[in-house]
């Protein structure tokens, strides 16, 4: 049986809206969209390619698969290890508005199946091979909701915006994690990979 993994890329105040570009979102009047940009290092890139490489298929939200999409089919370099695994392996979209989508070895999940069909992904994925959410901000919150998040990369980057969507909403659940790995990059970007471990604890010094 597969995991479920989750990677994003946060600010320092935990935004994660439109990392990549200006018009990636600018929902909600954000204007700082590109912010993850000045900070990409070849440590980044390290962490990218092992992370794909343990890739067995992809669950993306509509709007993260309506950025890829638009790029990644033209992207044809079977040695490129990001768009080899995208275009090659399953890809999973949750979705209740897309119905015919163009980019191959795509299927469209509605919300009321979701849960069941993720079960049904990991239990087909071999070995530890992942089934992996990458941005998708609005499902990240919802899987995180529901405890579906076997594990989860967070690429923090030293920025502060003061505004954006975030990953973690006020009112979340409560939730403990143990730290699996960490490493720093060149530019200051420091990735963190975490696992939960049950609702959250409170106590107070004696």
């Amino acid at each position: 049986m597969g995991k479920l993994t989750l990677t994003t890329f946060v600010t320092l105040d935990g935004v994660m809206q439109a990392p990549g570009g200006p018009e990636e979102d600018p929902s909600s009047g954000f204007g700082y969209g590109g912010w993850m940009v000045p900070f990409y290092d070849e440590g980044v890139g390290a962490f990218t390619t092992e992370l794909f490489d343990r890739a067995g298929a992809f669950l993306l939200g509509r709007r993260t698969y309506d950025i890829f999409a638009a790029y990644w089919p033209k992207r044809t370099d079977p040695t490129d290890p990001i768009a080899s695994r995208l275009n090659g392996l399953p890809k999973y979209v949750a979705s209740t508005t897309l119905k015919e989508p163009a980019w191959a070895g795509t299927t469209v999940i509605d919300g009321e199946q979701l849960q069941s069909e993720i079960m049904r992904i990991k239990d087909a994925l071999e070995g530890s091979r992942e089934l992996q959410v990458h941005g998708s901000g609005q499902l990240a919150q919802w899987l995180l909701a529901r405890d579906l998040v076997d594990e989860l990369n967070l690429e923090v980057y030293p920025v502060f915006l003061g505004a954006g969507r975030k990953l973690f909403p006020t009112g979340g659940l409560p939730t403990a994690f143990e730290l699996a790995a960490s490493r720093t990059t060149p530019n200051g970007a420091a990735i963190l990979t975490y696992r939960p471990t049950g609702r959250a604890t409170f106590a107070t010094f004696d």
